[in-house]
């Protein structure tokens, strides 16, 4: 497990809310970020939790919270921010991510 400089960021919005998750849920645990194929603009993006990295992911931490992006993913993922978004719609994560050609209405796919 290495901590390293990276093209994905973590805003401090996000880094917030994990932390409040993970203290709400009373574990200390990863957000895990993927990108699966699938969804209405051909790929999703999956939030769930991760006890531990895995030996081939990419580890983020900002302000005590944890991601971890698989390999795969990441070169989905490369130059995204990772962002908590509090609206009138909803609250939700999100990812800002300048390789998508096009969105979903609900955010949660895209495509390159």
């Amino acid at each position: 497990m290495e901590t390293i400089a990276t093209p994905v960021t973590l805003s401090a919005s996000a880094a917030k809310q994990i932390n409040a998750i993970m203290a709400k849920q009373g574990f200390d645990k990863f957000l895990r970020v993927a990108v699966e194929g699938g969804g209405c603009s051909g790929f999703s993006y999956k939030f769930d939790f991760a006890d531990a990295p895995n030996e081939d992911d990419l580890v983020l931490e900002r302000d005590g919270a944890k991601v971890v992006i698989d390999e795969i993913s990441l070169e989905f993922l490369e130059g995204s921010e990772i962002d908590y978004a509090n609206e009138l719609i909803g609250s939700a994560f999100k990812i800002n991510n300048p390789n998508a050609t096009a969105n979903c209405g609900c955010g949660t796919s895209f495509s390159i």
